[in-house]
């Protein structure tokens, strides 16, 4: 990664991932923790990577609540900090990011949020993290390219340290993954130190003091809408001004990685048509849209997923433009991901322009489907060949997890019944074994067991269940790149066992297997614990086939 370190302040290529660390590093940045998720997962292992290098701080934290609240602590504390996480991530760190908003921060603080919209690496669903924005009150920045993660991420800790609070850069996977010219900035060298001091009234959310902490931060948004306003982040594109809006026929308000849609959609139809494009999602500058919108007779919304932006268009257009012909999903999809073609689509009805798209080659090609499947020689292959083996699977409920063993729900495997989110193949087991008397077969991941298996393992425990639960601890966090996790050795830190949480918890039917070397004694142990009226647990260690290539 020495092109991230480069000190020269030339243009290079970037992914937009590592132009988001480049952009901390430009801000000084001083602590950062992150759980890894794709898309956002090659900041954290750059920053590994770095680490050494730099001044800050940096770890893998066992989940995106923990990563954050470690990052609050370090924020408490005077340090300029970053948090990292998937779209999923922020619903797992929403109790402490509430309370967050709430109290501001001491030193500057920015969360990283990637969403996946079409669900490329986030298959349980389509989430629209800008909604949490609205629900909390952080401040939202949306870069569209990879010269503005590396910009944007360097604004929200401006912003941040201007108004003392927490704020969130959303990104998507098509700007994460994108790849530009990026220019860069010096790196600035931070501190690992800070200190903490002891102020309740600033720290504790209790009532009644928490209530006051409301008012304060409605408060601090309306400064940061004023601020909003002046933001040259939200910027009128086109080749137009405002004197000359009433000569077109459209006007266009985008916010991320849709103004990149809208300006290849342009391009194509030989238009030069005025596009807002807000850098700001939260809080929207209304009085920079309300001049925006007032020419014009048609106006339309451009944005992924849920209409957000157009709702606030409508509710605005009311006092300014009344008679305002308001567009956005009624053109556009609210599922899956955008693209030119579907942006060319709706200009050309609106302006009711005569254009037929061409008809791509490829899409003429037959191409066979194919499923994704395990890799080979994956240590998984051998379980779930013991488990057919052993029992009927079609007798068994199968429990998934998140994981590269999400992928026993497809052919050839075809073993899973559920799937939803960190840790509930153990919760739902649980419910699962508490309502009927089915054999149920639990899978989760050496990783996924750190994040959030352990308290359901207790609860099913405590409350007397009997699921067979299967660690698959291939030693690595596999689905994301191979990054560390507290059960394998990792720098110098202490390594914490498994088998030796399993045994603190209370359970009494463990058995520590290689699904490859002990395959029989798999097929043993399996047809044993099914009997069994208490939680058992096969934990099958085998390194990841990829880690020894």
């Amino acid at each position: 990664m020495k092109k991230i370190l480069n000190k020269s302040e030339k243009k290079i290529i970037l992914l937009g991932n590592e132009a988001i660390v480049r952009g901390a590093l430009e801000s000084g940045v001083e602590f950062v923790s992150t759980y890894p998720g794709t898309p956002a997962s090659e900041i954290g292992d750059i920053f590994a990577s770095l680490k050494i290098k730099n001044n800050f701080y940096f770890e893998y934290s066992t989940n995106e609540k923990i990563a954050l609240e470690a990052g609050m602590g370090a924020s408490f504390s005077g340090l300029k900090t970053l948090v990292i996480m998937k779209n999923f991530g922020i619903n797992v760190c929403l109790d402490a990011l509430g309370p967050f908003c709430y109290t501001g921060s001491k030193g500057a603080a920015v969360i990283v949020v990637a969403d996946d919209p079409s669900c490329h690496s986030s298959a349980q669903w389509e989430e629209n993290t800008r909604g949490i924005s609205y629900l909390v009150y952080i401040p939202t920045l949306e870069p569209s390219d990879p010269q503005e993660c590396k910009d944007f991420i360097k604004k929200a800790f401006e912003i941040s340290e201007k108004f003392k609070t927490p704020v969130m850069l959303r990104t998507t996977t098509r700007v994460a993954h994108q790849r530009a010219p990026v220019k860069l900035g010096k790196i600035v060298m931070g501190q690992t130190h800070g200190f903490f001091a002891k102020e309740p009234k600033k720290w504790v959310t209790m009532p009644p003091r928490v209530l006051e902490m409301k008012k304060e931060l409605l408060e601090k948004i309306k400064k940061i809408k004023e601020f909003s306003e002046r933001s040259p982040i939200n910027q009128i594109d086109g080749g137009l001004t405002p004197a000359t809006f009433a000569k077109s026929d459209l006007g266009i308000i985008c916010s991320g990685i849709s103004y990149l849609y809208i300006k290849e959609a342009l391009k194509e139809l030989n238009l030069n048509l005025p596009v807002l494009k807000l850098g700001f999602f939260y809080p929207l500058p209304e009085e920079k849209i309300k001049k925006f919108i007032k020419p014009f007779k048609k106006v339309l919304a451009v944005e992924e997923l849920e209409s957000y932006i157009e709702r606030e268009i409508q509710c605005l257009a009311k006092n300014v433009n009344p008679k305002l012909e308001i567009h956005g999903k009624n053109f556009l999809p609210e599922v899956d991901e955008l693209k030119p073609e579907i942006i060319i689509s709706a200009i050309t009805k609106i302006l009711n322009i005569n254009y037929k798209l061409p008809v791509a080659r490829a899409n003429n090609l037959q191409i066979p489907k194919r499923t994704p499947r395990l890799c080979p020689d994956c240590p998984y292959w051998f379980i779930f060949a013991a488990i057919k083996k052993a029992i009927d699977i079609k007798k068994v409920i199968f429990g998934g997890d998140i994981g590269c063993y999400m992928l026993a729900g497809l052919a050839p495997i075809n073993m899973q019944d559920y799937l939803f989110c960190m840790g509930s193949s153990i919760g739902i087991a649980h419910g699962i074994k508490k309502a009927s008397n089915q054999k149920l077969i639990s899978f989760i991941g050496d990783a996924t067991f750190f994040h959030s298996g352990i308290p359901s393992l207790i609860n099913a425990i405590h409350n007397q269940s009997n699921p067979l639960i299967i660690i698959m601890d291939n030693q690595t966090t596999a689905m994301t790149g191979h990054q560390p996790h507290p059960g394998i050795k990792n720098d110098n830190l202490p390594i914490i066992k498994i088998e030796n949480i399993v045994k603190s918890c209370g359970v009494k039917n463990l058995k520590i297997l290689d699904p490859a070397k002990d395959s029989e004694e798999f097929i043993k142990t399996i047809k044993e614990f099914f009997k069994k009226k208490e939680v058992s647990v096969i934990i099958s260690r085998r390194a990841c086939a990829r880690l020894k290539s």
